[in-house]
């Protein structure tokens, strides 16, 4: 059996600007810089993997280096042009930072720089990585990157933009590469999968564009694992099995259940999933994914969104969302996920049952201003709450309560008691 199979992502791999999907803003600036003839030295390429930052930078090369260039749409055909993209033209050096981060390997990168290209244009070193390299590398780097031969270009990538030394940023043009929307995401895969003659569900797309989390190479690869399991028909069922996603049914059913507070059926649902060997974590993350979009339909006043099955108002939704994301390390990274899962969802229930405590005091405070001036001649001045209170429970307002006067308390066990025990239930 033959061992030339290519993978989706190196197959599909963009070959040329108009083709990266998601970057618009960094292919009209490098079009335009390369119309007008504008070609900084040097670029730093920033963004989460698989968002085609050395796809782009072989872009750029191909452009700068192609015949009759610097072309915006060089041809695919050269021999030049193919070497280039294929990652195997001497003028054209990419480095591995990690594994090249030395200061003498800067400084024998130095010292061939010296040397004019021997087949292109310009000799461009594209190094993967950058923030790996050592404090002396990056010094040893400095001189030459700030002032390099003419024939010379540089382009960096990094995931981590913190740890590049803020005099190699500021001889850069810097260009941030963003996380790809799922839809994007979604469509460039149903492409792929049409043009490879594979029939995939567009709920399956959804799921595996939601895995990719942003990165297009992550997406084609789970693409290739799950032609590679399921053939020529992906269902939307065989994603979930494989990566292990709770199904969207089952995951509403669980937070309809921490909605209505329902803490023995909401542990129940969890135990079948564990039974089932779902990913805690990923439920974790829809969770959060299905809240915050019920809070934003809250904050949007939109009425058309209400299969959580109960009302809670935006204070509410925001504190599950909050704690919910609190939980992540404890359920990604903790010695029992599942414990930490079920205590992350019981505090998130617990939370949508509370109230902030200055809430609390602007409802008294505006209760008593409403009440007969005989009946608050003698109330104490507004209470004060510190800025780092937590939420309070039902005894800390009684005991609040307990400091106003006796006239006030009266109204108050009609008015507000009333309505705090009813927004508990």
């Amino acid at each position: 059996m033959g061992t030339g199979y290519q993978v989706i992502a190196r197959r599909w791999r963009p070959r040329q600007f108009d083709e990266l999907v998601g970057q618009d803003h960094i292919v009209r600036t490098l079009k335009n810089a390369i119309e007008q003839n504008r070609i900084a030295h040097a670029y730093l390429f920033v963004g989460p993997r698989g968002t085609g930052k050395t796809t782009t930078a072989r872009l750029l090369a191909k452009a700068l280096n192609c015949e009759g260039g610097p072309l915006v749409a060089p041809s695919n055909d050269s021999e030049l042009c193919q070497a280039i993209m294929a990652g195997t033209c001497i003028d054209v050096i990419e480095i591995d930072g990690a594994s090249n981060n030395s200061v003498d390997q800067v400084r024998e990168l130095r010292e061939n720089c010296q040397y004019a290209p021997a087949q292109c244009l310009f000799k461009l070193y594209i190094i993967d990585e950058i923030h790996m390299l050592s404090a002396a590398a990056f010094n040893a780097l400095l001189k030459t990157l700030e002032e390099p031969p003419s024939h010379v270009k540089f382009i960096f990538a990094t995931t981590e933009s913190h740890k590049v030394l803020p005099t190699i940023v500021s001889r850069c043009q810097r260009f941030e590469f963003h996380p790809i929307s799922e839809k994007l995401i979604a469509d460039k895969l149903a492409a792929i999968g049409a043009a490879e003659q594979i029939q995939i569900e567009p709920q399956a797309l959804a799921s595996i564009a939601r895995l990719a989390q942003g990165g297009m190479r992550d997406a084609q690869c789970l693409l290739d694992q799950m032609i590679a399991f399921c053939g020529t028909t992906i269902r939307v069922a065989d994603v979930e099995d494989v990566y292990g996603l709770t199904p969207p049914q089952r995951l509403l059913e669980i937070a309809q259940a921490m909605v209505k507070a329902e803490l023995n059926p909401l542990m129940k649902k969890v135990d079948a999933l564990v039974r089932e060997g779902r990913d805690l974590y990923r439920l974790l993350l829809d969770l959060q994914a299905l809240f915050r979009e019920q809070l934003l339909n809250t904050l949007h006043q939109k009425r058309d969104w209400q299969t959580l099955g109960a009302s809670l108002n935006a204070e509410a939704l925001m504190r599950i969302v909050d704690t919910l994301h609190a939980g992540e390390i404890a359920v990604r990274s903790g010695l029992s996920t599942r414990i930490n899962l079920e205590v992350t969802l019981l505090k998130a229930v617990e939370q949508s049952r509370s109230r902030a405590i200055d809430t609390l005091i602007r409802d008294i405070a505006r209760i008593a201003a409403e009440l007969p001036q005989e009946s608050r001649k003698d109330t104490p001045p507004p209470l004060s709450v510190p800025s780092d209170v937590k939420p309070t429970s039902q005894s800390d307002v009684e005991a609040m309560v307990q400091r106003l006067p006796d006239s006030t308390q009266k109204i108050l066990d009609e008015q507000f008691r009333a309505r705090f025990v009813e927004e508990r239930k």
